[in-house]
């Protein structure tokens, strides 16, 4: 099993990717990361909301451990979240973390999620969020294999 990250938005930035594919090359199974971007909805407001959690829903399955990422959500640090990431991955589930549109998500997404994390009490641009969270996961992974990326 692995990470899936299912983003509402148009494709990585330049600058984005490049520093997503840095990360992407270091990622081993099972923490190796798929990209999937899910386009924007062309309504406002909470009918986009609305629009945008029934794409989200409709990509993820059954047995996937959902972590919403949400201004709102647990903020954790980076041990917390290499343990959050790896109970699922032991047990043969892919994770799957949701990145929100513009207007976020509804109350059908965050009723869904086994785990709602909060990079930071700050809102970040969809593109840097990318790119954060495409550090964090490798950071994670680090952390579960024991290497000394992470210093604490």
């Amino acid at each position: 099993m692995s990470l899936r990250v299912l983003a509402i938005g148009k494709k990585h930035e330049a600058w984005v990717a490049d520093g997503i594919d840095r990360y992407a090359k270091r990622m081993k199974k099972p923490f190796d990361v798929s990209w999937q971007l899910l386009p924007h909805s062309s309504r406002e407001g909470d009918a986009a909301r609305t629009e945008e959690s029934a794409r989200i829903l409709a990509k993820v399955g059954a047995q996937d451990h959902l972590v919403l990422l949400d201004e709102r959500g647990k903020n954790i640090d980076s041990p917390t979240l290499a343990r959050t990431l790896q109970q699922p991955l032991d047990t043969s589930r892919t994770v799957v973390l949701v990145i929100g549109g513009a207007y976020g998500v509804d109350a059908s997404v965050h009723q869904r999620a086994d785990f709602v994390w909060s990079l930071s009490k700050l809102v970040f641009p969809h593109q840097l969020v990318r790119l954060v969270l495409s550090e964090q996961l490798y950071r994670a992974q680090e952390i579960a294999g024991g290497r000394p990326y992470h210093h604490s």
